[in-house]
């Protein structure tokens, strides 16, 4: 019987998150199937893209949160207030 792959299982495999059995049938089905060879291609280049995405706080952001944390003594328990 043959496994069909989908599309999660490529991400899966793409994430690292399958066995070594799953590469071996899933490394199979992209050479057999273009589309799902396609999809690895794509999201492989997107993820390559999303690692290299950096969020910096603005420096308004991080005085607000020194401002805040300085408000409370390292000895007793912060309360939260929104």
């Amino acid at each position: 019987m043959t496994k069909t792959f989908t599309y999660d299982d490529v991400v899966r495999y793409l994430y690292a998150e399958t066995t070594e059995i799953e590469n071996d049938l899933i490394v199979e089905a992209l050479a057999l199937d273009s589309d799902l060879m396609n999809f690895y291609l794509d999201s492989l280049d997107i993820q390559g893209q999303m690692d290299k995405i950096v969020r910096t706080p603005s420096d308004q952001s991080v005085l607000k949160v020194f401002r805040y944390s300085q408000q409370f003594s390292s000895k007793r328990p912060t309360a939260l207030s929104f």
